[in-house]
């Protein structure tokens, strides 16, 4: 979808973080992906967050699967944006410049409201279409994308 839909400026994709309270580690893993999304490396996070996401469910350690994700360089920024947000900091304490957005995040996904991950809305020519929840395969979305883009 990036290289045929993304690249070429017939599809935009808008990443909301709605980090479930029924996964312990989902908030942590959301400050996470922000912090290496602010330096250019939220694909890297994204795939070792969701490759990885049994393992760092149980255990919480997440910084062992980003750090096998992302370059030596990119870690070190990647735990300096981190300060403040150890997991034995609570969301919205302040300390952590990361939870503002997924708070923001959290409540848009509230109005739809958000039931399952993934959610995806899609909007086209002004047309909001109904909330999907759950994964689509690519066959199923490279259809519907190409009937619409051809309207």
């Amino acid at each position: 979808m990036i290289n045929d839909y993304v690249a070429a400026g017939k599809v935009y994709i808008v990443h909301r973080d709605f980090p479930l309270t029924m996964h312990k580690y989902g908030y942590e893993g959301a400050r996470w992906a922000n912090a290496a999304a602010s330096i250019g490396k939220f694909p890297e996070a994204e795939s070792a967050l969701y490759d990885n996401q049994n393992y760092w469910a149980e255990s919480g350690n997440i910084e062992k699967y980003m750090t096998a994700a992302l370059s030596p360089a990119d870690m070190k920024r990647v735990q300096k944006l981190m300060t403040g947000c150890e997991m034995t900091v609570q969301p919205s304490s302040h300390t952590c410049p990361f939870d503002a957005y997924i708070e923001q995040d959290r409540a848009l996904g509230n109005q739809i409201p958000v039931q399952a991950t993934p959610t995806f809305l899609i909007y086209y020519k002004g047309k909001k279409f109904p909330a999907g929840q759950g994964v689509v395969s690519w066959t199923v979305l490279k259809q519907f994308f190409d009937q619409l883009l051809t309207q």
